[in-house]
């Protein structure tokens, strides 16, 4: 379980394949604090750590992960928000996090308000009752609140710690990103249609 608040910036060193998996190396200022079999966010995604080398850290993404997330567009140099999962006792700054990405969503304005920038996302409205004003949703493994959502758009503000330290600075128009609603959401609904 995560928080949605980002520890650090790492990138995208290697990539291959193995059969359908896709084999990821990625390099971080915490990647040699890391241990083998550790979960850890990688822009929303728990993943394994499976082995370490220096600064380093390699990990398999399954055809499961590759078709519900932006992992198979990933490329060498790309930027990647990490996230260690959540000790038990820790303050929760965030909201609850699984790791477990709902869908992926396509950033379809990006205002610099100059003091904040204000982020609108098209979305499948498959998932709109999960969504509600002032509502938590984690974007490529950030925990944030939704300014507004409609039935084909959402828009987060982004402060600008959140812009200068995690993957918001390199996110434009057309950028796919990972999504993960609201648990508690979640099951509020499935329990209401029940």
């Amino acid at each position: 379980m995560f928080t949605g608040i980002v520890e650090v910036i790492g990138m995208v060193e290697k990539i291959s394949w193995s059969g359908t998996n896709r084999i990821l190396t990625i390099s971080s200022s915490i990647s040699d604090e890391l241990q083998v079999d550790q979960s850890i966010s990688h822009n929303g995604v728990c993943l394994t750590v499976e082995s370490l080398q220096k600064g380093c850290h390699t990990l398999t993404a399954i055809k499961e992960t590759l078709d519900k997330t932006t992992l198979y567009h990933w490329e060498i140099g790309n930027y990647i928000n990490l996230e260690r999962c959540m000790r038990l006792g820790d303050r929760l700054d965030g909201h609850i996090v699984q790791g477990h990405v709902d869908d992926v969503a396509t950033c379809t304005a990006k205002k610099d308000l100059h003091g904040s920038w204000l982020y609108t996302f098209a979305y499948n409205n498959r998932h709109k009752g999960l969504l509600i004003e002032k509502g938590s949703i984690t974007i490529n493994g950030t925990s944030l609140t939704l300014v507004s959502c409609n039935d084909e758009t959402f828009q987060v503000a982004i402060i600008p710690y959140t812009y200068n330290n995690t993957v918001f600075q390199y996110t434009d128009i057309g950028t796919v990103v990972n999504v993960e609603f609201d648990i508690l959401g979640k099951y509020i609904l499935k329990s209401i249609l029940k």
